[in-house]
């Protein structure tokens, strides 16, 4: 209407000038939000704080609300869902020679260790594995020590169930690089691959695990006592493993990839 007024022309004229119903010209755009979809994007980013809305997306649609990303975004704006952003430190980046990816599931598996603290200052450790095809994580194990003989029987309790890894690679941590974990990798065949000291990031599979791991639980519980930890850990590993989407497989889950990939490639065995 200001526009009309300072060009000195009546509402009547204009539409009349450029062939448009009056009623379209002084219809008001009204924007009806349906009330469950806010209320289920609200659930799910309380429910997974530390997680963008793209990953958001993916839970919502999920649950049934077929909503553009578009339009989930400008929701997930208005409400200050927003995850704050870490600040980085300024680091140099020496590129070398890319590792060689995995190209089927036990192929390689990537462990390291994450700690914390419990409510009265006890440290605990967490020993994490990763298969780097899958992203599956076949086992998490929490104590207050974890030397390289814990580190062997959990890899033993593995085999049973899961088989063990052409190559095993970690840092050069003092359980890893014992001589008691190298004479067990030798009697099985397994290879060993150490990473290069002070570059954690070839190791980047696991240390990404263990990024999710802080983030979505160690950092969202303060843990009375050493039961209640493995507890919420083990319920985020199961998590992680079972409902939550990766996005480097496609955006689904680590099981649900694994299976896919058995069933397109069966083993002899299952075969016969």
């Amino acid at each position: 209407m200001r526009a009309l007024q300072a060009r000195g022309l009546s509402e009547r004229h204009a539409c009349r000038v450029a062939r448009c119903p009056r009623a379209t010209a002084q219809r008001q755009t009204v924007r009806v939000e349906q009330v469950e979809l806010v209320e289920e994007l609200k659930a799910q980013a309380a429910r997974h704080r530390r997680r963008g809305y793209r990953f958001l997306l993916i839970r919502v649609r999920k649950a049934g609300f077929p909503v553009n990303h578009k339009r989930l975004f400008r929701l997930y704006q208005r409400e200050r869902l927003q995850v704050p952003r870490r600040r980085w430190r300024k680091v140099r980046f020496v590129r070398g020679t890319p590792p060689t990816k995995a190209s089927h599931p036990n192929e390689r598996w990537s462990l390291d260790f994450v700690h914390d603290r419990l409510r009265w200052g006890r440290r605990f450790r967490v020993l994490t594995i990763v298969d780097e095809f899958s992203r599956f994580s076949p086992e998490i194990e929490v104590d207050t020590a974890l030397p390289s003989g814990r580190v062997i029987a959990v890899l033993e309790g593995l085999a049973k169930e899961f088989g063990l890894p052409k190559t095993l690679k970690f840092d050069n941590g003092p359980e890893f690089v014992s001589l008691k974990l190298s004479r067990w990798a030798s009697d099985r065949n397994i290879e060993v691959d150490f990473i290069e000291p002070g570059k954690p990031m070839q190791n980047g599979h696991v240390e990404s695990f263990n990024g999710r791991l802080r983030e979505e639980c160690l950092n969202e519980h303060d843990f009375a006592n050493l039961t209640e930890a493995r507890n919420e850990i083990k319920k985020w590993h199961r998590f992680y493993n079972y409902e939550r989407e990766h996005g480097a497989i496609g955006n689904v889950t680590p099981i649900s990839f694994l299976r896919a990939y058995e069933n397109d490639h069966p083993s002899p065995e299952k075969s016969q």
